[in-house]
């Protein structure tokens, strides 16, 4: 297997506190991977650390990406390297509309120009594959926007785009079922052999209709155990509780 990201040893801090304690992560072409863990256990942390928010810092270690060393670059920098990441609480920007918030996504990642016919069938393509209101590309981005819709918009980002990592952090937090079945749906229609996927949640809802290559468990800032899908199903049954230091 080729591998895709590699996260050696990495310690990050949030201010004067320290997040994370030591991770280590590698990540294969065409793997998805889960991150779980409680609340406060370095999740978020770890996704963020690996786009550079310069809300966290990097005290040791290093992140590898595509066999480059990403650990100090900048954020847009590494989403141009071909890394994406769907936000908890995605942003709203009023007067800016969907489409043309993605066309100029699309321009900077690649440094091409976006030509509109193909664009725009790819776009329609995708949202009727992800149940989409098109009425929705004409508005405000998320503006407005139900749970359900930003999450899903989330989702048609990391299709249009086409990265080579996708990190979805928390994507299933507050969804129904249907919406749940839908962000697996796109999932599934992004992953091919040569990309990979990176999903942080705190539990299994998402994972009853997409199966995972491997689960992280993440308490207090370490990878304590690693497993196959049926790790996530032994903890929707027992817990976090055995695995606490």
């Amino acid at each position: 297997m080729e591998k895709l990201l590699e996260i050696k040893n990495l310690h990050v801090n949030a201010g004067e506190k320290e997040i994370l304690k030591g991770i280590n992560l590698t990540i294969n072409k065409g793997e998805v991977h889960v991150i779980m863990g409680p609340n406060g256990s370095g999740k978020t942390t770890t996704a963020n650390s690996i786009l550079s928010n310069p809300g966290y810092t990097k005290s040791q270690g290093s992140i590898i990406f595509d066999n480059e060393d990403i650990t100090h670059l900048k954020t847009d920098e590494i989403a141009r390297k071909g890394i994406f990441m769907s936000f908890q609480l995605p942003e709203e920007i009023p007067g800016v509309s969907v489409t043309n918030f993605l066309k100029y996504a699309k321009n900077k990642v690649t440094g091409k120009p976006v030509k509109i016919f193909e664009f725009k069938n790819e776009l329609k393509k995708c949202m009727d594959e992800l149940k989409m209101n098109p009425k929705n590309m004409d508005r405000s981005l998320n503006v407005g926007f139900s749970g359900g819709e930003k999450k899903k918009n989330e989702i048609l980002q990391m299709l249009i785009l086409n990265p080579k990592l996708a990190i979805l952090d928390e994507t299933d937090s507050g969804l129904d079922v249907d919406a749940i079945k839908t962000v697996s749906k796109g999932i599934e229609m992004f992953k091919t052999e040569e990309n990979s996927v990176l999903i942080i949640t705190h539990n299994t809802k998402i994972l009853n209709s997409l199966k995972p290559d491997y689960v992280h468990v993440l308490i207090d800032g370490k990878i304590v155990k690693t497993g196959n899908a049926s790790l996530a199903k032994e903890i929707e049954e027992e817990g976090y509780e055995k695995y606490k230091i």
